[in-house]
């Protein structure tokens, strides 16, 4: 009974030993791939002569401020809003230019008066001289009068204009049409431009002029040769994943950075959108050639390292969950491109890098770790 059951141990053992070396010998068999994700590919990549990044910047843009000192007793815009030239956008405190208006008018109502009683006078006078009723030197008092009270009137005019202007210095209007991108003083702050003096502010607001927005991008100057005046550009925004938007080269700024060897190259929309916004952050590609309408549509690639040309017909695999699946491409749109367009796959798919031709459909393989 005891030499049965020892011999039924290690016929156990035996067999388990046996399934263990053939699982192992499977598992040595598996091949392993190295693999790369389906990407979102454009055809302009494969026109682009060089490639730069920067931030959109408005050329068109100003920060606000009244000539005269004073409290700021309004304010109406905040940050976001849309303006008009001329628009009163803030105003400080004129309490005391509106009582020295209020004078100026009462005293000019006096002066015109007498320069109106002036000129009755001389009138008058002018006629009993012709008769010989008066002498000519009361004559000349007449005149001297009316004179007078035509230089007193055109001084107090003067002096109400001078108020008007100090009036007018006390309101913020816009200068352009555009939008507030930021409020740098609030009601009741002390205004007192050009100055750094302790609790007061300069600027009330910056306004910008959204139709003026470009792309500001440095570009090495050993790379100038590349770019010219009218150059197509595509310009991708980092804020704004997946959109592409197209422009052309506007202007060359004619100096170079020393310090970083690079000349300023600015960058003009051919449409603008709502949705790009100053100091968002750029790149764009400088292309050989102005982009067909066909070709400014994306497509699905894979790197041309994942081909493998069998014959006349050239296949990549894909790998799910370790299994193989073997995808023919389309010899229309294939070339000798690195980025090859694909059909079948989904974005970030992965494919088998340097496939060989001994790899099959269906076939359970090891993915290497990037």
């Amino acid at each position: 009974m005891l030499k049965l059951l020892i011999k039924n141990k290690l016929y156990i053992f035996f067999v388990f030993t046996a399934i263990l070396v053939i699982l192992i010998w499977f598992k040595s068999r598996e091949s392993s791939v190295e693999v790369a994700p389906v990407i979102l590919s454009y055809p302009y990549q494969s026109l682009t002569i060089l490639n730069a990044s920067g931030y959109v910047v408005a050329q068109r843009k100003a920060s606000l401020s009244s000539k005269a000192s004073g409290i700021l007793e309004w304010l109406g815009v905040q940050e976001g809003s849309i303006v008009r030239k001329g628009e009163v956008i803030a105003q400080l405190e004129r309490d005391d230019l509106i009582a020295q208006l209020a004078y100026e008018k009462a005293r000019i109502g006096l002066v015109n008066a007498e320069f109106e009683n002036a000129v009755l006078a001389h009138g008058r006078s002018s006629s009993l001289l012709k008769k010989g009723y008066i002498s000519l030197s009361s004559h000349d008092d007449t005149l001297a009068r009316l004179n007078k009270a035509k230089a007193s009137l055109k001084a107090a005019e003067a002096s109400r204009n001078v108020i008007l202007a100090n009036y007018s210095q006390a309101e913020i209007r816009a200068p352009f049409d555009g939008v507030v991108l930021t409020k740098n003083a609030n009601v009741g702050d002390n205004i007192t431009p050009f100055s750094s003096a302790a609790n007061s502010k300069g600027a009330v607001v910056t306004l910008a002029d959204m139709s003026t927005l470009e792309v500001e991008v440095d570009v090495s100057e050993s790379s100038m040769s590349k770019i010219k005046i009218g150059q197509p550009v595509v310009i991708a925004l980092d804020a704004l994943l997946g959109e592409k938007f197209y422009g052309k080269v506007v202007r060359m700024v004619p100096t170079i950075d020393r310090s970083k060897a690079t000349r300023m190259i600015k960058v003009g929309f051919d449409k603008l959108d709502n949705r790009i916004l100053p100091e968002m952050s750029s790149k764009v590609a400088f292309l050989k050639r102005i982009l067909r309408e066909n070709e400014k549509k994306s497509f699905f690639a894979i790197t041309s390292e994942a081909i493998l040309k069998d014959g006349e017909f050239s296949y990549f695999f894909t790998v799910r969950e370790g299994i193989l699946n073997k995808i023919k491409v389309n010899s229309a749109v294939f070339s000798d491109s690195y980025v090859v367009p694909v059909d079948g796959v989904e974005l970030g798919a992965l494919v088998v890098m340097n496939p060989s031709l001994n790899l099959r459909t269906g076939e359970k393989v090891r993915v290497l770790e990037p």
